[in-house]
Parts: structure tokens; C-alpha cells; sequence
């Protein structure tokens, strides 16, 4: 654990393609904003992968009220879910044990990020969670085509949520609402 705490994390141009994954956590970004002097994140691209009974699909995760970085140039492409709790999620309230202030906001800025031809099923009901830092709105988020069918034991339909981020739709997009 040590060499994970003083390591001064940052990733640019990462391809992760024809990847299968589950069960498991999925595949996440982050979190980020931790640590002080995080370098940025950015250029990734997520295709043609499958994930099937994931805590999470597509994820990025940063920290409320800690230490600024960005995230930008974010590209999940032609994704299969199956089952999958969370399929697409922006988390910038991430606080995992309620070890963090939840009144404040993420200093992490988020730009230029796609979500792009993501089907299957959902065991969540909420499908699509972009909640971002009401400091720094998520900028430049596109979804296309997306068809996510909830699965799960509560009636009802898949939703989406989206707070603080105004996504730019192309094409049919399942669940709507944001």
C-alpha cells in the first residue's frame, strides 16, 4: 500500500480493446483528487469490450473537496453490458467508507468525455450517473446511441441522472432523462 499512497499517479494515451471483464469492478478511472500533485489523466480509449456482472460498467471516480487535476479526452466505444450494476457512471462525489466531506465538491475537472454505442442490461435502476462537481460542471460529454435495459427486482424502467453536466445526445438514447 505504501508504494500506492507516495506514487504520483497520472496515465496519458491508454487503449483498453477486446476486453472481457467479470465479474468484478469493471472498468474505472480514478479515483482521483486523493492526493496533492496528481498529475492529469487523459486520452483513453475503452472499445469493443463486454463486461458482464460488474459492480460498475464505465466509470470515473473522483474525490469531493480534496486536490485539483483534470480528466479529459475520454472515449468508451462499442460496449457490451450483461448485468451489470452502474453501467455508465461519472462519480465526482466518490467517498467510499464516509471518509470525506460530502458537502463540498471535487476539485478534479472533467472535459471531453463519450460514451458511444453502450448496450445490454442493467441490474441498477439508474443506468446512466453523470454527477458531476457543481465547481467544475463536467464540460463536453457526449452520449450516442446507448440502449440500456434494466433487469433488476424493482419494477420499473431504467433511468438516467445527471447533475451538474449538460450531456450532448446523438441518436436513440435508452434510458433518456437527462
Amino acid at each position: 500500500k505504501q508504494w500506492y499512497q507516495r506514487r504520483v499517479r497520472g496515465s496519458s494515451q491508454v487503449k483498453i480493446v477486446d476486453v472481457t471483464c467479470g465479474p468484478g469492478h469493471g472498468i474505472s478511472v480514478g479515483s482521483l483528487g486523493k492526493y496533492e500533485n496528481e498529475e492529469p489523466v487523459t486520452g483513453l480509449i475503452v472499445k469493443r469490450c463486454k463486461l458482464s456482472g460488474t459492480d460498475n460498467g464505465v466509470r470515473i471516480k473522483t474525490w469531493p473537496g480534496m486536490y485539483a487535476t483534470s480528466v479529459a479526452s475520454m472515449y468508451f466505444d462499442d460496449i457490451t453490458m450483461d448485468n451489470v450494476s452502474n453501467p455508465i457512471i461519472i462519480d465526482q462525489m466518490y467517498c467510499p467508507h464516509y471518509h470525506c466531506n460530502l458537502k463540498t465538491q471535487s476539485n478534479v475537472k472533467l472535459s471531453k468525455i463519450a460514451f458511444k454505442n453502450i448496450r445490454g442490461t442493467s441490474f441498477t435502476p439508474k443506468a446512466i450517473q453523470l454527477i458531476c462537481s457543481k465547481r467544475f460542471p463536467c464540460e463536453e460529454v457526449d452520449l450516442a446511441d446507448i440502449n440500456l435495459q434494466y433487469i433488476g427486482k424493482a419494477p420499473g424502467p431504467a433511468t438516467a441522472e445527471c447533475i451538474n453536466v449538460k450531456p450532448k445526445m446523438k441518436g436513440k438514447i435508452i434510458p433518456s432523462g437527462c
